[in-house]
């Protein structure tokens, strides 16, 4: 098992722009990836440069999650491209590894259309939020950046006991 620490802001990595990945980076990228992400409990996705690699590779897994409806499963993106999204939008809570002690409302597009590895895969609800939220740490952004309001959206993390 290799799980990869995970950087947090400010590391300067979460606010590049990743280049894209060639077929022989990607096959390590994706263990650690996944390894990573399955050692957090309630982690849904992670991306490269959260785990040190300046690459166009995510994967997300909504699985067994309360609010997955229709999961696709294991989503391995690999230079993922977002081809379409809904006009519909709604606001919702987000947290990420990467800064851990921080969530915050944002506002995402109901559904999305998303290109990787040889398919497009039409995306709603919380997957599709997911999915952009990985694809966005791939753009050196991070979900702070769409926060409409600091003082109204941005919340503490709450310890759980």
């Amino acid at each position: 098992m290799a799980v990869r620490e995970v950087l947090t802001y400010p590391h300067p990595l979460l606010k590049q722009l990743c280049a894209p990945a060639q077929p022989g980076d990607v096959d390590d990228v994706v263990k650690d990836l996944i390894d990573t992400m399955r050692s957090f409990e309630h982690c849904v996705g992670l991306a490269a440069p959260q785990i040190g690699y300046p690459l166009r590779v995510a994967v997300v897994d909504i699985t067994g999650h309360p609010r997955a409806k229709e999961p696709h499963g294991l989503m391995v993106l690999v230079n993922p491209k977002v081809t379409a999204r809904s006009e519909g939008s709604k606001v919702s809570r987000e947290g990420c590894l990467s800064l851990p002690d921080l969530t915050a409302n944002v506002r995402r597009p109901r559904r999305a259309t998303v290109a990787f590895g040889g398919e497009e895969v039409e995306l709603k609800g919380f997957e599709a939020r997911c999915v952009l939220h990985e694809i966005d740490h791939l753009d050196g952004i991070l979900f702070l950046d769409r926060v409409a309001s600091i003082t109204d959206d941005l919340f503490r993390r709450q310890e759980y006991r």
